[in-house]
């Protein structure tokens, strides 16, 4: 049997939602890169987030977690430096996705941008999200995407699918009362719901008012085609080197649903075999370990 570093890897990062205070503290502690990564990202972000992020993770100010414009950058930072962990044991990925926010980390080890530009995208996504007025609900549903979309159809437009996981599992997320309501029509079909905890209504209409603002900058940030494969959430396929330059491909992400599972499958079907997760706390593997090969 090959060697894991023989075996062509594919990196998954993990989307927001599982950040937490202290997370990466071993690796911190015991690994020279992993800390000399973070305290690169805490100098380049200190000025934005008037905060030190070393100290946010493992100090006494966990708490600031709880706001989009430290937890979006704080994730990012974490999963980017875990990144050169693997890379500096071998491991180098065939191909790289992410889940939401985690595109963004799986663009940068891909050499769409730099670990500057990326904090800087990241960092403006955060603090553009913790602006918006209505911060809005996202629950997982485990039906199908069509009996999922059927009842979304109904809310008119306030409740968007936000992400297709897995065949049986999908997330929905708009105004607060909206989605509950879809989710009251799905339990009478007896379907089960899990309320997810996030700061915000990611990929639903409530990310509007904030996408052109967020087009600007990230028609800023200087972006080159990838250089290893990207599946990208916005297709589910390989990301065309042409369009993950765009700023309008970053806003585009931001409101439409990601498409994971179809990303998934496309790498499975490819022959792609050792999936790894670079994150916090794994969610991204399960899902693969659920579905793949029972198709």
């Amino acid at each position: 049997a090959p060697k894991v570093g023989e075996a062509e890897v594919v990196l998954l990062f993990t989307g927001q939602g599982v950040q937490h205070a202290g997370m990466g503290r071993e690796l911190y502690e015991t690994q020279p890169t992993f800390r000399a990564v973070m305290q690169r990202c805490d100098e380049l972000l200190r000025e934005e987030l008037k905060e030190s992020l070393v100290e946010v993770l493992y100090g006494s100010k966990g708490h600031l977690l709880e706001q989009a414009s430290v937890a979006q950058p704080a994730l990012f930072a974490v999963e980017y430096a875990l990144a050169q962990v693997w890379r500096q044991w071998g491991v180098k990925p065939a191909a790289v996705m992410g889940h939401s926010l985690g595109e963004y980390v799986a663009a940068c080890v891909a050499g769409v941008f730099s670990l500057e530009e990326g904090l800087k995208l990241v960092a403006a996504r955060g603090r553009l999200m913790e602006g918006l007025a209505e911060a809005g609900k996202m629950v997982a549903v485990l039906a199908r995407q069509e009996t999922v979309e059927a009842e979304v159809a109904r809310a008119g437009g306030s409740v968007s699918v936000a992400a297709v996981n897995g065949p049986e599992e999908t997330v929905i997320a708009g105004r607060a009362g909206a989605v509950e309501e879809v989710v009251e029509r799905l339990k009478k079909q007896g379907v089960e719901c899990r309320a997810l905890k996030t700061t915000h209504a990611f990929h639903s209409v409530l990310m509007e008012p904030m996408q052109r603002e967020f087009e600007k900058v990230a028609g800023q940030v200087s972006m080159g085609r990838p250089q290893v494969e990207l599946v990208s959430n916005l297709s589910g396929k390989g990301a065309g080197g042409e369009e993950v330059v765009q700023a309008r491909y970053w806003s585009r992400h931001l409101r439409e649903p990601v498409k994971y599972w179809e990303g998934l499958k496309g790498l499975y079907e490819k022959g792609y075999r050792v999936f790894l997760e670079v994150g916090p706390k794994p969610t991204l593997v399960g899902m693969g370990k659920r579905y793949l090969g029972q198709a």
